[in-house]
Order: C-alpha cells, then sequence, then structure tokens
C-alpha cells in the first residue's frame, strides 16, 4: 500500500485548521508542504510560521519540500520548524552530497527532487544517501497542472536503480496524481502519493484519501 501525503498547498488557508484535522483523523501518513521562494520557482507559498504552526497540530510526520535556491542555507531553520523529512532539487544544489549529509546530521530524512527535464541517471552516484526522490510529474510552481506522461518511465527506471543496487530509497510523485492513475503509479514502483487538488477539491476529502491509499490492490 502507497503512502499518501496530501499537500498543504491546495487546503483552505482561511480554515487550515480543520483540514489539518482531516489529514489527522484520515489514512493519510504525511502532510506534504511546499516552500517556494518566487526564485526557483515562479510562486511564492509560505515559510517557517506556516510550518511551526502545522507542526503543533499535526499528528502525523512533515515532508517539507522546498523549490528554493541556496536551500543549504536554511536547514537548521526548517528542522527547528518541525520537518521531518527535507526534500531538496537537485537543480539547487551545487554540492547535493554534502547537503544531503547535513539534513541527516540535523535528524531528518533527506530527499532529493527532480524537475521533470532531469533524468534519473543523474543520481546513480549517490542513490545510497538518498532517503527519498521525488520525481516532479508537472513542472513545480503551481497546483492543479496536467500530469506528464513520461513520468512513468521516469519511475520505472528510477526503480531498477534503486533495486540494483539495494537501497532502501521510496519513490514519491507529486503533480496530477489522481484516482485514475494512482494505481499505475504505484504498479510502477512509486511509494509515497502526494496529491493536492484531488484531495481538496473532492467532496469528501477523508474518503478520496482512502482510496488513494487503497490503489494498490
Amino acid at each position: 500500500m502507497p503512502l499518501i501525503a496530501p499537500s498543504v498547498l491546495s487546503a483552505n488557508f482561511l480554515d487550515l485548521g480543520s483540514d489539518i484535522d482531516m489529514i489527522n483523523n484520515s489514512e493519510a501518513d504525511w502532510f506534504h508542504v511546499d516552500v517556494m521562494d518566487g526564485r526557483f520557482v515562479p510562486n511564492i507559498s509560505f515559510g517557517m510560521p506556516v510550518i511551526k504552526a502545522l507542526k503543533k497540530q499535526a499528528k502525523k510526520p512533515l515532508d517539507v519540500h522546498l523549490m528554493i535556491v541556496e536551500p543549504e542555507k536554511y536547514f537548521e531553520d526548517f528542522k527547528n520548524a518541525g520537518a521531518d523529512i527535507l526534500t531538496i532539487h537537485y537543480e539547487a544544489s551545487t554540492h547535493l552530497h554534502r547537503s544531503l549529509q547535513a539534513i541527516k546530521g540535523l535528524g531528518m530524512k533527506a530527499g532529493v527532487s527532480l524537475n521533470p527535464h532531469t533524468p534519473v541517471h543523474l543520481l546513480e552516484d549517490i542513490i545510497q544517501d538518498i532517503d527519498l526522490v521525488l520525481i516532479m510529474s508537472v513542472n513545480p510552481g503551481f497546483g492543479g497542472q496536467k500530469f506528464i506522461e513520461q513520468s512513468f518511465e521516469k519511475v520505472r527506471k528510477l526503480k531498477k536503480m534503486i533495486t540494483d543496487r539495494g537501497c532502501d530509497t521510496l519513490i514519491e510523485i507529486d503533480g496530477g496524481v489522481n484516482l485514475d492513475n494512482a494505481s499505475k503509479l504505484v504498479e510502477a514502483g512509486v511509494d509515497v502519493l502526494v496529491a493536492g487538488n484531488t484531495v481538496f477539491s473532492s467532496a469528501n476529502p477523508s474518503d478520496t484519501i482512502q482510496k488513494l491509499k487503497q490503489s494498490a490492490k
């Protein structure tokens, strides 16, 4: 069964507490938190104060995805804010190995995200040091985009690399995940499904999370 990480970016910010409680009480496994700086991606989302507030009420791990330049400047800040998993972009990290060790040294799980144009083979020499690889199946920065079909093949290649190396790295996917493609993604090798609009725009978000959870059956 896949892990489900509803994306807080799609929640109702005027009633965030209710959406946090919904996730707490649902079959979801993590809170997915997108941090955008307006430089690495065109959009700006939220920072430390919102994550700290979220951490106080969340009963499940915070899966924090940094879509920012120079992420290494803020590792300790995100740890202090409550991040349990910290994912940085391959494209924004000049010294990726050093950054992953720094994240782990602070007691967090370390993730690497790949933009749609970035091939998975670039992680070959470092896959054993990565706890989670986040495949972006849309261009990062905005919710509600159409799923990029090539992502299936990308997941399969990454899964083979992980299996061949005997690693236990998780594969996470974010962007355009819905009830129609979830089972196919899990079949391809995805371990963690991030879902934003699919969950929060549904009539019954908790029920939608349950259906996503059962997508491997």
